[in-house]
């Protein structure tokens, strides 16, 4: 390059590498990234889940570290639907709604149905060092799919229902959103920290590229 690579650059390129798995130009590029010793946590988190996708705990553990003794703070993430001129709010793995129970119930049985049409959770993005069954049910308590879930008990069968996420949606919680729109027969449009996903009998408009 004419330039020396600043972070934004270093960022959009990881960001592809993860999209293509190109795990080992990731991992360099994550290691160019910590030597920026930038004041931006979502750099370091962005690494830190490419660690975390690679199984090496270790680094994982480091970043964070580094995120705490800088000072700086992971934004968690948060969904909203509307519904009724009403705005609810989703936290993940937040089970101090009093719809929790209710909306993990019917997630359980969406899960069965998801089976058998194919769907398996990739506990790859589930970015925390726990046992596989625990990453499933991490996984099942990201924010978007709490207020999807919340959206489908809620509203009549057949009605668009509108999210927004303030964090990029995970590959898994997208995937499972096009299962989710093909099974419940329902359009459903995510607005993530990225882009509009209008998901629609299976398939999604960004063509599982964002």
């Amino acid at each position: 390059m004419p330039l020396k690579p600043d972070a934004s650059i270093w960022g959009a390129l990881l960001s592809a590498c993860r999209a293509c798995g190109e795990t080992k130009i990731a991992e360099r590029v994550s290691q160019h990234i910590m030597e920026l010793e930038l004041d931006d946590p979502g750099y370091y988190v962005l690494a830190s889940n490419v660690f975390a996708a690679l199984g090496k705990w270790d680094q994982v553990k480091s970043i964070r570290k580094s995120i705490v003794a800088r000072g700086l703070k992971k934004e968690p993430g948060r969904s909203w639907i509307e519904m009724g001129n009403k705005v609810f709010a989703f936290g993940s793995a937040e089970k101090f709604s009093e719809h929790y129970q209710e909306i993990r119930n019917f997630l359980d049985e969406l899960a069965a149905l998801m089976s058998k049409e194919g769907y398996a959770a990739n506990v790859q993005y589930a970015l925390h060092d726990i046992e596989e069954d625990e990453k499933r049910d991490w996984l099942c308590g990201h924010s978007e799919r709490l207020a999807i879930a919340f959206g489908l008990l809620k509203t009549d069968p057949g009605t668009p229902l509108q999210v927004m996420k303030n964090l990029r949606v995970c590959r898994d919680c997208h995937t499972w959103t096009k299962f989710t729109s093909k099974l419940m027969k329902r359009e459903i449009l995510v607005r993530d920290a990225n882009r509009f996903h209008l998901f629609r009998d299976g398939s999604c408009s960004c063509g599982d590229y964002w």
